[in-house]
């Protein structure tokens, strides 16, 4: 990839309280998208409370571009179902990357997000430092469905003789 500048892994911690799918407990698992990347974390079998604890790293290019998140139910002999969607813009977190603050404490709070029409925060989500980088933990509720909430957390890691952005 060209003008990377740095790498965003998303651990996609858990679900929680996701919308049935089928008659038993859902197989869950999470795609996670952005721009033209695509990562999926593995199969949760049987559980509307799935723990993946999976970290997908995508190669930050453009930092504007939002990430989506779509978690889906893996069903054998038909197409998945789809157990709901998210996004959520980064810009902040981006931001907080180029002020270079990733030098404070440990846990000090650089921004706290919080949840709005705009964005599909379940509550507020705080924009730390965290052992010489910037992290966030972040909990989405899941539109278009019933039901659910997805956790993540982001952590930026800095590739050496990568251009600023």
């Amino acid at each position: 990839m060209e003008n990377v500048t740095g790498l965003l892994r998303v651990r996609v911690v858990r679900g929680v309280n996701l919308a049935k799918r089928d008659a038993g407990d859902s197989d869950a698992y999470v795609v996670v998208l952005m721009g033209d990347q695509k990562l999926k974390t593995n199969v949760n079998k049987n559980s509307l409370n799935p723990e993946w604890n999976e970290d997908l790293n995508f190669c930050v290019s453009d930092p504007t571009q939002p990430l989506k998140i779509e978690i889906y139910d893996k069903d054998t002999l038909t197409q998945d179902d789809k157990m709901g969607d998210a996004e959520l813009d980064i810009q902040q977190f981006m931001e907080a990357v180029k002020m270079g603050l990733a030098d404070l404490p440990k846990g000090f709070v650089i921004e706290t997000m919080r949840p709005s029409q705009q964005n599909c925060l379940a509550g507020d989500s705080t924009i730390t430092s965290k052992d010489g980088t910037i992290a966030q933990d972040v909990v989405l509720q899941l539109r278009n469905v019933e039901s659910g909430e997805v956790e993540l957390q982001l952590l930026w890691v800095s590739v050496p003789g990568a251009p600023d952005f």
